[in-house]
């Protein structure tokens, strides 16, 4: 039997671009990824993003030589992702490791998305939705930004794609069962639930590659 057994870390970067600390205060540097260097030489690599370009975490974002307070999200999301292919591409391309990039955690708060009333939210629901259907949102346009780009990279890496089937599980986030009277945390999610499929979908593609290697 083959030992898939690895040593795990978590490195948070939640840009996957690099902050920098400087005397105008943090800055988002859209172009650089210095603190990929601490990434180096890791048999497997999984990214995700998105999630926090929607708040903001820095006193000025920096592309190239322009300094500006703020920019469309999603203009700097794609831009920071370009720059982390780019890095993938020149550390990676001839190198073993495995790379996978996580799909977009989505929220359900608005019960119009699987056909309930306008108003109705989670709050409540026990089940999950079963007819894939009668989910009427529309695609997160980020999710659309991450195929293109993973598409034109030379080092191939696996998308995780999680997205659709988490949207689903309108049932599975964590206010339902930690006293939250608000019920509004709808981007986490309860364990044992909807990550556990996230960690099995995650582990057959990690053994499939690893077949390969």
């Amino acid at each position: 039997m083959q030992d898939y057994s690895v040593t795990l870390a978590y490195y948070l970067s939640h840009y996957l671009v690099d902050i920098a600390n400087k005397k105008a205060g943090r800055i988002l540097k859209l172009d650089a990824m210095d603190e990929g260097r601490k990434w180096l030489g890791a048999d497997v690599l999984v990214f995700g993003s998105w999630r926090w370009w929607g708040r903001r975490s820095w006193d000025y974002i920096q592309d190239g030589n322009t300094l500006v307070e703020d920019m469309d999200r999603t203009q700097a999301f794609t831009k920071g992702l370009q720059t982390w292919s780019r890095w993938i591409d020149a550390h990676l391309v001839q190198t073993s490791t495995k790379v996978f990039f996580q799909g977009f955690s989505p929220s359900h708060l608005k019960g119009e998305e699987w056909g309930a009333p306008w108003g109705k939210t989670c709050m409540g629901e026990t089940r999950p939705l079963n007819n894939t259907a009668a989910y009427h949102s529309q695609p997160n346009p980020q999710d659309a930004i991450v195929r293109r780009v993973l598409a034109g990279m030379a080092k191939p890496v696996y998308l995780l794609d999680i997205t659709f089937m988490s949207q689903l599980r309108k049932d599975g986030h964590t206010t339902k069962y930690n006293g939250d009277s608000l019920g509004t945390d709808c981007t986490h999610w309860c364990v044992a639930g909807v990550p556990d499929t996230w960690n099995i979908l995650f582990y057959a593609a990690l053994t499939s590659q690893s077949l390969h290697m």
